[in-house]
């Protein structure tokens, strides 16, 4: 077996030198035998950004319990360590044994956000694996796929080989086992692919073929293999009590961006926002009852030796027996003495009670949603909340003890006006003075409200996946125009870049000529795209002319519905015809009840499961 010799030397030449060794409480170390299936787990960013990551600590545990596989993980080198591995021609290996990534069976990478595509290209040049799927022999690794952004798969679908559509626990013991049987019967890597493509949620690029009209849009997706399926469809974790979840965590060496025991609740949300993707792509709602959540809180509390537990979920205050989960959970913790970390949350009197009892000792801040400053907007992208239970929200907490507020928007959302974009000001200043409506006995002195914005990005699978997505110029005519109508000192203003986001939206509905613009865009030294001291506009600016790709034409221009999009062949259960009826309630400022109100037929139901199926 090949490994990587780490001397004290190089680790003393680059910055955080635990992000490489490996070794850390509840990771694995395995004995590799001849016949042992080697799975490297990538995530495209750092250490302490990948080892944040739920979904990652979900699939490490699971593909380690089969005892025929070893899956390992690997992260971005940051840049000290690159130049030093380029400089001594040292391949990218793995954590747990050192392994160049070249010597595994099966290289994965999660598909997070879409900024980080660069990052794949670059770790697995730095891997010693082709670059492009067409140029890999039977030697080399399988490259897969899997995440939230995989639901679009086609900017990658010439770099990758496999592309898993869904939730983890479902297939991958059988597109394993389906790797064990080609391996003793010897086939090609063709013949592996051909096997695979009947496992449910698997797709395999290269037997399919986009073909463009004249105007650039798609015409057809041809096959070019018969027995490829028509449809992908996603694989979804049926029973949330039965399914896989880690009893313990890796608890990495250095502080990761969220460092301690994350508990998921449950999949999907009710709420149906518009511009969410993931709203979309998890439904149906499938929760975990009360007694299994607090069994594997007391057993990660246990194998980790964490001192605060966050509750992972889309609409954590949705979760049906949160009362008495919380109840219960709050009396653990704080026999313990372990704090709990809850997500933004509803603004409502029941989410600012719970903050209440989660908090009652140090109060940390709020953090709201209320995604626009008008109530037009917010029944335009499907908010279902009111100004007065906004400010009604605020004032319990102000009252409780907080003093310290947080609220997200975005900006650039399809039918957005000036006066909406004024009323995001507007709506933080009422905040305002709600905070100082409050008697001063009542409320903790001086008021930090943060009033962040993010730029809105169209997504694949939702009902705005077919809007068009402001200039970086008109973001910025609004960042500027939110910033001087924000006059109150006691209001902080921070904003999104538009120029990424731009190139969000071109990447996230990019057909397979996206592609030529990412590869061109590595080529001339574009990594951690995301990160903004890293991020070089100019080169990526030289990369679409190089690669003929017309940034506005995938995120200035809107689309009609009767226009083939480079997603429609993965089926999420949600229909188009709902999402089409959902942008036209949109239009109209109308709104649609969330799941346990009323089943508007999104089309999820047809997966049999979860809230769709509940009484």
């Amino acid at each position: 077996m090949n490994t990587v010799n780490l001397s004290d030397s190089l680790l003393n030449r680059v910055d955080k030198p635990a992000r490489y060794i490996g070794g850390e409480l509840n990771s694995y170390k395995k004995t590799i035998e001849e016949e042992t299936i080697r799975f490297a787990f990538c995530f495209p960013d750092v250490y302490e950004v990948g080892m944040s990551h739920l979904g990652m600590q979900i699939l490490y545990h699971f593909l380690n319990r089969r005892e025929d596989t070893f899956c390992e993980r690997v992260f971005a080198p940051w840049v000290d360590m690159e130049k030093i591995m380029r400089e001594e021609k040292i391949p990218l290996f793995s954590l747990e044994s050192h392994s160049p990534l070249s010597d595994f069976d099966f290289v994965g990478f999660t598909l997070q956000y879409e900024m980080s595509y660069t990052n794949i290209l670059n770790m697995l040049e730095l891997g010693g694996i082709p670059l492009w799927s067409k140029d890999r022999r039977e030697e080399h690794p399988f490259v897969i796929v899997g995440g939230p952004c995989a639901y679009n798969p086609e900017p990658l679908a010439n770099f990758v080989d496999i592309v898993y559509i869904g939730e983890g626990e479902v297939s991958y013991d059988a597109l394993l086992d389906k790797y064990k049987e080609w391996k003793r019967e010897g086939g090609s890597r063709q013949d592996f692919l051909k096997h695979i493509v009947k496992i449910p949620g698997i797709y395999v690029p290269c037997f399919y073929e986009e073909i463009y009209k004249e105007d650039g849009t798609l015409s057809k997706r041809k096959k070019n293999y018969e027995e490829a399926p028509d449809t992908i469809k996603k694989v979804i974790v049926e029973k949330m009590d039965e399914s896989f979840y880690p009893e313990k965590q890796v608890v990495p060496w250095i502080r990761a961006i969220h460092d301690r025991v994350t508990l998921e609740m449950f999949r999907g949300c009710i709420r149906g926002c518009r511009f969410c993707q993931a709203g979309m792509i998890y439904r149906p709602v499938r929760q975990k009852s009360k007694e299994v959540l607090l069994g594997y809180a007391q057993k990660l509390l246990e194998a980790t030796g964490y001192e605060e537990i966050s509750l992972a979920s889309l609409s954590t205050s949705d979760y049906k027996e949160l009362p008495a989960f919380a109840e219960e959970l709050i009396g653990m913790c704080n026999e313990e003495y372990v704090n709990i970390s809850l997500p933004s949350l509803r603004v409502d009197a029941f989410s600012v009670d719970l903050m209440q009892k989660v908090q009652e000792v140090r109060k940390s801040s709020l953090t709201f949603a209320p995604e626009a400053g008008t109530q037009k907007m917010r029944d335009v992208i499907n908010k279902n909340i009111s100004e007065e239970e906004i400010l009604k929200g605020c004032r319990l907490a102000f009252e409780g003890g907080w003093n310290r507020v947080k609220l997200y928007f975005m900006l650039g959302l399809p039918y957005e006006t000036v006066e909406d974009v004024q009323g995001i000001a507007a709506l933080a200043e009422k905040v305002a003075q709600t905070y100082f409506g409050v008697e001063k006995e009542k409320r903790q002195a001086g008021l930090q409200l943060v009033v962040s914005t993010s730029c809105f990005v169209p997504k694949p699978f939702t009902p705005f996946q077919w809007a068009a997505q402001d200039s970086a110029e008109s973001f910025m005519t609004k960042h500027n125009l939110l910033k001087h109508a924000i006059t109150r000192r006691q209001i902080r203003y921070n904003h999104h870049d538009a120029k990424t986001s731009v190139l969000e939206a071109v990447i996230a509905r990019g057909d397979r000529r996206v592609g030529n613009l990412l590869y061109t865009a590595y080529q001339k030294g574009c990594t951690f795209d995301s990160w903004s001291e890293h991020f070089d506009e100019n080169k990526w600016q030289e990369a679409a002319k190089d690669s003929g790709i017309e940034l506005a034409f995938y995120a200035q221009r809107e689309r009609s519905y009767e226009e083939l999009l480079p997603w429609e062949h993965i089926d999420i259960g949600v229909t188009k015809r709902f999402l089409m009826a959902e942008n036209e309630k949109a239009k109209a400022a109308s709104t649609t009840p969330h799941c346990l109100e009323k089943c508007s037929g999104c089309g999820a139901n047809k997966l049999g499961k979860g809230v769709c199926h509940e009484g």
